[in-house]
């Protein structure tokens, strides 16, 4: 009874996680997609001290922790604050539309369904179920950073896919090694900073935060 119950309390936090990468491509704005990444990592903490608690594994407990501390509160942080300094507008450009989006979202999860399910079938731990839905974050956030041209949206495109690499790992062995999982978090964090100078150089030059002007330094 208890190992079901905490199967289907992962299942649903893995749902949800999945359901704010849906939502993110179909949002047109950068400040509701932000905070779209920042529920999505809520979500992500919750799942990990779900298995950290339904498994007796510390190290998971110190990465939702981390997972806390770095997604939920110092990337949203960071990445408001340099919209704030750009003054960027807020809408995002897309080169696909939302019902295109959607389209393409659904058919991602579906093709993660049959990407690992032969992985699904061998496991036997309450998270497996999670490995589809982490492949789907995955495949998602590299199509939002396709589509979407704004620095912004690309950063919380990778991220997104980040979240879904995590819940994977997780999925598959509960977890990485920790100086791994350490390791990955400071990656993550060093590349929001880099990608903010990044931001903050195209602005500068171009007035925009549109990755695609940056074709204009080709031609030049």
């Amino acid at each position: 009874m208890y190992d079901v119950l905490a199967g289907n309390l992962i299942d649903i936090f893995a749902v949800c996680m999945l359901l704010t990468s849906v939502m993110a491509m179909a949002s047109v704005r950068m400040r509701p997609l932000i905070r779209l990444f920042l529920i999505q990592s809520v979500f992500l903490a919750i799942y990990e001290f779900t298995i950290a608690y339904t498994q007796d594994e510390p190290k998971i407990y110190v990465m939702a922790v981390l997972t806390l501390v770095i997604k939920v509160i110092v990337i949203p942080k960071l990445l408001n604050y340099i919209m704030d300094r750009i003054k960027v507008g807020d809408e995002m450009s897309l080169s696909i539309g939302i019902p295109g989006s959607m389209l393409l979202s659904a058919a991602l999860i579906l093709l993660s369904y049959f990407i690992a399910e032969p992985l699904v079938s061998i496991l036997d731990t309450a998270e497996r179920n999670s490995l589809v839905l982490s492949f789907a974050m995955i495949l998602i956030g590299i199509l939002m950073m396709a589509t979407r041209h704004k620095a912004i949206s690309e950063v919380v495109g990778l991220l997104m896919a980040e979240n879904g690499l995590f819940m994977g790992a997780i999925a598959l062995s509960n977890g990485m090694p920790f100086i791994v999982e350490l390791g990955a978090f400071i990656d993550v964090l060093m590349a929001v900073i880099i990608i903010g100078i990044f931001a903050f150089r195209i602005n500068k030059s171009f007035e925009s935060l549109d990755t695609t002007l940056l074709r204009r330094l080709k031609e030049e």
